[in-house]
């Protein structure tokens, strides 16, 4: 997911369908891309199984879908989005009622962004005082972008993002239904090139309006963060980590993510409202550096789907459950070179999980996992 706020940009893909009996036949893996597509991330899945997502085209720029839960497939552009390479529309949250948001990348380098609703109406918008730096901060985990992101979005409508000033430096916001945006940074955060407040992309905001992600000191050390509805916000240190990273939180105030141990290897973490973290690590991830268990995505239920990465550097995709049961799989198709493999990036209600696979290729593919 390019879920900000993580080292991996991923997107992914996922619907429901009804009669699929997992009890009988066991989960099933489908591919999701968009034809003629040069590659397909699929970025995020409601709980009607409704998914969005991003695809390339064939010279390089970026373009929206929305695949519907009997699979039709619509493809979208922001008006103002640029054509070229790394230009385009790029989608990274879909709420219950199906309005996405995301931004876009106009023939100048520079990003907005935007709000469709499930009808096809766009509002495009940019934070006061986003700009477009000398350079663009390009340093993991932050994104790399300028001007203004959208992010995730709520059943509400409420929408959260980050946003790059002049100086090159992240600030978050939170935009409401009726359009009024607030920003907000960590107290103590970074005013260096590239550091900041970053939030998380995808699962970044709760139903109450809750926000979550990280924070950059002047040091260099990486934090996390929640900003509460009324603007309070509380950090935490992951296991004492000067690297983690929140993925996401659910309607019950529940965060996860992953931090990084002293070998630099990736592990998953449960983040508790009363303060309780819970360290987890899939059965057979590697332990060497940028290896590892990596949680992307917290469903209402409490259960994350995410990857882990084995010694070999191949990723594979993880179900693990809030009683801590888990599950894995990979897509059918899938590479096993290191880099290839398997990122689920989302799961709903119902843990229908999507993601995107890299084939011996190297090209991306959408997946649904029912």
């Amino acid at each position: 997911m390019r879920h900000t706020y993580l080292t991996t940009v991923v997107v992914l893909t996922c619907t429901v369908l009804v009669g699929w009996s997992q009890a009988q036949t066991g989960p099933k893996i489908i591919s999701v891309d968009v034809p003629g597509a040069s590659g397909t991330e699929a970025i995020f899945i409601n709980p009607s199984g409704v998914i969005t997502g991003v695809y390339a085209d064939w010279n390089g720029a970026n373009h929206g879908f929305v695949r519907s839960a009997d699979g039709t497939m619509t493809s979208f552009d922001a008006s103002g989005a640029g054509t070229g390479p790394g230009e385009g529309t790029e989608p990274w949250s879909i709420n219950p009622t199906g309005d996405i948001t995301g931004w876009y990348t106009d023939a100048t380098g520079f990003t907005h962004g935007f709000l469709r609703t499930a009808n096809g109406s766009f509002t495009t918008f940019d934070v006061p005082g986003a700009a477009k730096p000398a350079g663009i901060p390009c340093t993991p985990p932050v994104i790399c972008s300028n001007g203004t992101q959208g992010g995730a979005i709520n059943a509400a409508g409420e929408i959260t993002g980050q946003y790059l000033d002049a100086a090159g430096v992240f600030h978050g916001f939170v935009r409401s239904p009726e359009g009024t945006i607030t920003t907000f940074d960590v107290p103590g955060a970074g005013t260096g090139f590239g550091q900041g407040t970053y939030v998380v992309f995808g699962d970044g905001i709760s139903l109450s309006g809750a926000v979550v992600g990280g924070y950059q000191l002047p040091d260099g050390t990486f934090h996390d963060f929640v900003r509460s509805p009324d603007g309070a916000i509380t950090t935490f240190d992951p296991f004492g980590s000067g690297f983690p990273q929140t993925a996401g939180i659910n309607s019950r105030g529940v965060t996860m993510g992953l931090y990084v141990g002293a070998t630099g290897s990736y592990h998953g973490f449960v983040h508790s409202p009363d303060g309780e973290l819970t360290s987890f690590d899939v059965s057979g991830a590697g332990t060497a550096a940028g290896q590892g268990t990596e949680g992307f995505n917290i469903n209402m239920a409490g259960d994350i789907t995410g990857t882990y990465i084995d010694g070999s550097g191949v990723g594979h995709g993880f179900l693990r459950l809030k009683d801590g049961t888990v599950s894995t799989f990979d897509a059918p198709g899938a590479g096993t070179s290191s880099g290839q493999g398997t990122t689920p990036f989302s799961n709903n209600p119902a843990n229908a999980i999507v993601g995107f696979y890299v084939d011996v290729n190297g090209v991306y593919h959408g997946f649904l996992r029912q």
